[in-house]
């Protein structure tokens, strides 16, 4: 039951961080190149941070 929870509220993490990125970065893109890029940048740094979580997460109820 746990594991199942932890599971889908970091999958909506990761799917809400994706889209808010995506949108964020499509909206600053025109004005401000770098602003952008840093936006997209912390997105994909917080997407991998939730994957490893998601990874050690699965891992450690497996025992």
């Amino acid at each position: 039951m746990k594991k199942k929870l932890i599971t889908r509220i970091l999958l909506v993490l990761i799917a809400c961080t994706v889209i808010a990125t995506i949108i964020a970065y499509f909206v600053y893109q025109g004005e401000k190149p770098l602003l952008a890029f840093f936006i997209a940048c912390c997105g994909a740094i917080l997407v991998v941070n939730f994957s490893v979580t998601l990874f050690l997460i699965r891992k450690n109820f497996k025992k």
